[in-house]
């Protein structure tokens, strides 16, 4: 397994888990702030740098044109494959003022397992991931902790959800009406299955801090 920790210009709620030697750590523009007060030193700084200036004192820097169709974050995805990265920590991929951008990294998150790695979306206590064809166990860390499944696609068909307070079982989900919102973990571990089609699957995180 080698692993991808990237850190995006959206909000940043604390760190899960630091990189380790061996990592590779992406800063995609103004999300290269969030390292310096974190005391990381990514391994490159890619971007536009429409949310800052390119700092002078950082050498490994890829600058891309304003104009694009990938967003700084996707460039930064699409490195950690380059890399053979399969498994791929986002923080800042959510909040800020950018509504779509949030959408654009719930989207990313199937491009990633499209591709043989999987993607973990890092929002305010909160982690979110994408399962297409396949089954996620899941473990209670919080009492009662929240979980939500959104359809990604047309259809997603063979939906179960089990050790959950509202079970499925061989379920239909579609884009146009969220059933899969605000479910509670029940059991110890709960199972998400999707048998055919792609689910965007979220679920409560302990704490960080007092609040």
């Amino acid at each position: 397994m080698k692993r991808c920790f990237i850190f995006a210009a959206g909000t940043f709620y604390g760190l899960r888990e630091r990189p380790v030697s061996g990592d590779l750590v992406i800063a995609a523009d103004a999300g290269y702030k969030t390292c310096l007060r974190e005391g990381i030193v990514p391994s490159l700084l890619l971007g536009d740098f429409d949310s800052m200036d390119q700092p002078a004192d950082f050498q490994n820097v890829h600058r891309s044109p304003v104009e694009k169709d990938d967003t700084d974050a996707m460039l930064a995805l699409k490195t950690a494959l380059a890399e053979c990265c399969d498994t791929v920590y986002i923080y800042g991929g959510t909040g800020g003022k950018r509504l779509d951008h949030t959408l654009a990294n719930l989207q990313s998150l199937l491009y990633l397992r499209r591709r043989g790695a999987r993607g973990w979306l890092y929002d305010d206590d909160f982690v979110w991931t994408v399962i297409e064809n396949e089954s996620l166990t899941i473990e209670k860390t919080v009492e009662w902790g929240l979980f939500s499944a959104f359809c990604l696609g047309d259809r997603a068909e063979g939906v179960d959800e089990t050790g959950f307070q509202y079970p499925l079982r061989d379920a239909v989900l579609t884009p146009e009406f969220p059933l899969g919102v605000s479910n509670h973990i029940l059991e110890p571990e709960a199972v998400i299955t999707v048998r055919r089609g792609a689910l965007a699957v979220g679920w409560q995180l302990p704490p960080l801090f007092d609040k």
